[in-house]
């Protein structure tokens, strides 16, 4: 069984798909996928670079990824062309891992984890959808909180994202991370139970 998760920033997305492992699913991690393909020596990075310049690295080649959020994050443009060299490769690689891991294993959860998942239309990939959610107003304060951004940079990046209650409204299922950990672990069995998953 596949599954997409998905929220919005700072939604906590990441701790739920750590509950939803620890039950026993195996999870595909877009983020992750969209880090090794800006690594030294990937053709995408090699794309970027061309892109927006020399000054997207470091002194050891790798990635400067503070320096390319501050073009891209304020600029739909800049941001449109960087989607458009990355998320080719990354949703190759994330089908290729999802059906790999079902194919292993059908009756195991397989949990596709993309916080851009509406936003870059892989909704059709998945018959049914968990969102991460919280209000907006949480999820500025704890993007500020975690990731030391004025309100006004913070803001910035709600704006480049679907509405947490668009997202919310699409969902098949909903996963309520406002209040502590226990509260989010007790809606993640009450699911699984409902799943039917062992």
């Amino acid at each position: 069984m596949i599954m997409g998760l998905t929220g919005g920033i700072a939604s906590g997305k990441s701790t739920v798909s750590a509950m939803f492992v620890d039950k026993g699913a195996v999870l595909v991690d877009a983020d992750v996928i969209a880090r090794e393909v800006m690594l030294p020596g990937h053709p995408v990075l090699a794309a970027a670079v061309q892109q927006f310049g020399e000054g997207i690295l470091l002194p050891d080649g790798t990635l400067n990824r503070a320096r390319l959020g501050e073009i891209v994050f304020n600029h739909s443009e800049a941001r449109q062309k960087l989607n458009d060299l990355t998320h080719p490769a990354i949703r190759r690689e994330i089908k290729n891992r999802m059906y790999a891991l079902e194919q292993e294993d059908p009756e195991r959860l397989t949990l596709v984890d993309i916080p851009l998942l509406y936003e870059s239309e892989l909704d059709n990939l998945f018959q049914e959808i968990i969102v991460v959610y919280v209000p907006r107003e949480l999820q500025l304060a704890r993007l500020m909180e975690r990731s030391g951004l004025t309100h006004e940079q913070a803001e910035g990046r709600l704006q480049a994202q679907m509405d947490i209650e668009l997202k919310r409204s699409r969902a098949n299922y909903i996963i309520d991370n406002s209040r502590d950990l226990a509260y989010a672990k007790q809606q993640v069995d009450v699911l699984w139970d409902r799943l039917g998953l062992l």
